[in-house]
Formats: structure tokens, C-alpha cells, sequence
């Protein structure tokens, strides 16, 4: 089941505060008993699950949420890799960084990662379409829509392409 009730917190406690288009959203969060697979650790579907609480705020903090609206226009995940490095158990508290790292003519490219004790847990790149009725859209309209018309993307670290 989806946590919304989760998506629900995240949306309170980061509702007002904004963010610059390429910061970093931080959030603290438990892995729960639901969490779990048989092997009692974090389910790898719900990995990718929990990187929502960091994306949506993000992006809801840096103005794209608003825009996606305003325009009807919606966003996917048109791809991603995964890199899992330690066990997440039952209980364990862990901060999700989630940050965009650029956009080409395409898709905008956003890395996640969960830490514990100053060390990275899981690391994730994922590649987002902004997407019309007719279509995917370039990065740069949802960009221009946030008010950063003429913003160019940052240049990508070569892990990325």
C-alpha cells in the first residue's frame, strides 16, 4: 500500500518553506515493520517508494509542483538506476537527500540517496519526463514556468550520461 499518510507528513512539515531549483530537500524517516521484506529489511520496491518522499517535496519546494498544475502538465519516471550499498533493518532511522543535477533537451535528472551515520545506504539516479497531451516537453519549459526563464542546466557528472 502506498504510505500517503507518510507523503501527508512530508507535505506539512515542508509546505512553506522554498528551495532553490538545484538544492538539496532533506528528510528524516524510520524503516517500519511494513516495510520489510522476508529477509527483514527494506523492501527494494519500497526503496524506490520512499525516494517519493523526497521527490515530491522537492519538487514542491522549488516551485514545479505549482506549475505542473497551473499548465497540466504531469511528470514520470522515464528511467533510473539503483545502487544498493548496506541493509536497512526494522527501526533504523535514515536522512533521504534528493536533489535535481541537471536537465538535458529531454529529461530533468534527479539523484536520491538514503544515509545512516554519515554513510550512504542506497544511492539512486533517476530521469524524469515532463509530460503534455501531446507529449514529453522539454525540461526547459517547466523551468521557464518556475521563473527561471534563461537558467541553464548545470554541467552533469559524467556518472550521470
Amino acid at each position: 500500500m502506498y504510505p500517503f499518510i507518510r507523503l501527508m507528513k512530508e507535505h506539512l512539515a515542508y509546505r512553506r518553506s522554498s528551495l532553490d531549483l538545484l538544492g538539496t530537500h532533506v528528510s528524516r524517516h524510520i524503516c517500519w515493520p511494513w516495510d520489510l521484506d522476508p529477509w527483514r529489511e527494506l523492501n527494494n520496491g519500497r526503496t524506490l517508494t520512499l525516494f517519493d518522499l523526497g521527490r515530491i517535496p522537492l519538487m514542491t519546494r522549488t516551485g514545479m509542483v505549482q506549475s505542473l498544475i497551473r499548465h497540466r502538465w504531469g511528470v514520470t519516471v522515464a528511467g533510473g538506476s539503483l545502487r544498493y550499498r548496506r541493509r536497512v533493518r526494522i527501526f533504523h532511522r535514515f536522512e533521504l537527500r534528493s536533489r535535481i543535477i541537471g536537465w538535458d533537451h529531454r529529461f530533468l535528472y534527479v539523484e536520491h540517496a538514503m544515509w545512516r551515520n554519515g554513510e550512504a545506504l542506497n544511492h539512486a539516479l533517476l530521469r524524469l519526463a515532463v509530460t503534455d497531451a501531446a507529449g514529453i516537453l522539454a525540461p526547459g519549459r517547466l523551468v521557464e514556468a518556475i521563473g527561471d526563464a534563461g537558467r541553464m542546466s548545470p554541467p552533469m557528472p559524467d556518472w550521470v550520461i
